[in-house]
């Protein structure tokens, strides 16, 4: 939960916004309907549609959704899973009462522990989901970063603190002007790791 959390919230501090809930979405599924975290993650992704359409102009869509946030969110304690939500409640119901706010100011950050975190402040495995859900969001094909990401994954737990697959996924996330170069560079590793893991393959 945590990490998915913070991918999320960094996601959407560094402006991707619809982006955001993508890292939410398949976890919060999952969740048992009414549950503290299930009534968390509804009402996070909410508000990051709210900011969303309040910023493409679509004021019918963002005040309904900003309602709706609000009720989710609605009675948990003001640090949540170590989320600021006092101010997330307060920028809803601004957006619910005046969505054209977004042309008059940016949207709110979100704070998690304390911090505002952005892509590059995220460690190993949120990292990882970001980097999933922007290569989504900007048109990348995901199989390259997936893998990466189990690459990364098994370097880690085999002991290695050096994987060229972490230090890639990392690039992929926070060079947003040399992101199409990173992506290049680790999917020619994923292909290269992918056909020595076949040839070792064929001898047995």
């Amino acid at each position: 939960m945590r990490d998915r959390l913070r991918a999320g919230v960094a996601i959407y501090n560094d402006g991707y916004y619809h982006a955001a809930h993508d890292a939410w979405e398949d976890y919060w599924l999952d969740l048992e309907s009414g549950t503290d975290d299930e009534r968390l993650l509804h009402g996070l992704i909410q508000f990051t549609a709210a900011v969303y359409h309040a910023r493409d102009r679509n004021w019918a869509g963002a005040v309904g959704l900003a309602n709706s946030g609000r009720d989710y969110l609605d009675g948990l304690p003001a640090d949540y899973r170590d989320l600021g939500l006092d101010p997330i409640r307060l920028a809803l119901g601004t957006i619910a009462t005046d969505p054209e706010v977004a042309e008059r100011r940016p949207p709110i950050p979100i704070e998690h522990e304390g911090t505002v975190p952005t892509l590059a402040d995220l460690g190993v495995e949120p990292t990882a989901i970001a980097a999933i859900v922007l290569a989504e969001e900007l048109g990348f094909d995901e199989d390259p970063i997936e893998r990466a990401r189990t690459y990364a994954e098994r370097d880690l737990t085999a002991g290695g603190d050096d994987s060229r697959f972490i230090t890639l996924l990392f690039d992929f996330v926070r060079e947003d002007e040399h992101r199409g170069l990173v992506y290049q560079r680790l999917t020619g590793h994923v292909d290269r790791r992918r056909s020595r893991e076949k040839d070792v393959e064929g001898l047995f």
